[in-house]
């Protein structure tokens, strides 16, 4: 058993128990006889009921790192703890498992269904978790009235606008009730206002039903409402810092700025 050599970080203001650790979490490729080192050695706690906004330039590793602690890839070094279980001691059927019932996932694209209504988004991922077809219609009707879009459950994504295709994803992310949501720039393609729609119903979901988020992100409104702050760059966690602990100027009707200009101007 690998000890749990993981840096001392600043206490969250969540609960202390802890959901995702990574310990030397290292990931590299090769393509063309060219060695990428897309991860370098990541150590990091992130506790159950946090919000966590990953910060970091295009290439910094932030994706890859999704990737890793949502089980969607494995580690060229290292390991990565769920609920302290070893991800790679599963078998693929327990990795299947664990992605269905324990993490959900909002991709910067939707990457919703064309051809499903809004409300067959939703209830599929039910059925693979085993859900009857009148419970999984029930309880999808509730998770997309809860993202408010109790008027849309039979529209398609073309009859809906970039926002409200952003909330069915999101209420897809929720069918099986996971503990944690991994968020990869859900307000990217959205305009102001619309994403500030969306940072409320996470933040929601964090505070009232207290399911982790974790969201990487280049939009500034995030770090105004997370717990902690965590910037990645080459590989590496430059540093992990409070909320509170961190000044941010921000202009005034929001907005996104460059992450490693940001990276200067908030100073914990």
């Amino acid at each position: 058993m690998i000890a749990p050599a993981v840096q001392p970080l600043a206490a969250p203001v969540a609960e202390r128990r802890v959901l995702i650790r990574t310990v030397g979490l290292k990931k590299s490729y090769v393509k063309k006889g060219i060695l990428t080192e897309a991860l370098r050695g990541l150590d990091v706690e992130i506790y159950a009921g946090e919000f966590i906004s990953v910060m970091g330039p295009s290439g910094s590793g932030k994706s890859t790192f999704f990737n890793m602690i949502g089980a969607l890839d494995s580690p060229s070094q290292g390991r990565v703890f769920i609920d302290e279980v070893d991800v790679a001691q599963l078998t693929a059927e327990e990795l299947a498992y664990l992605r269905c019932q324990k993490i959900g996932y909002i991709f910067q694209s939707y990457n919703l269904i064309q051809y499903m209504t809004a409300l067959e988004n939703v209830t599929t991922p039910m059925a693979f978790g085993g859900v009857q077809p009148d419970e999984a219609r029930r309880r999808g009707m509730r998770i997309l009235e809860i993202v408010g879009l109790k008027e849309r459950w039979f529209h398609r994504p073309i009859e809906m606008s970039g926002g409200q295709q952003q909330r069915v994803a999101i209420a897809r992310s929720l069918a099986n009730n996971p503990s944690v949501l991994l968020c990869d720039e859900p307000t990217a393609n959205l305009d102001l206002h619309t994403g500030q729609e969306i940072l409320d119903i996470l933040v929601r979901l964090n505070k009232e039903q207290r399911v982790t988020i974790i969201c990487a992100t280049h939009d500034h409104r995030m770090m105004n409402v997370c717990d902690r702050l965590m910037w990645v760059r080459d590989g590496r966690i430059e540093r992990i810092a409070r909320r509170e602990d961190v000044k941010i100027e921000i202009g005034s009707i929001g907005g996104k700025r460059d992450a490693a200009k940001a990276s200067k101007e908030a100073t914990p």
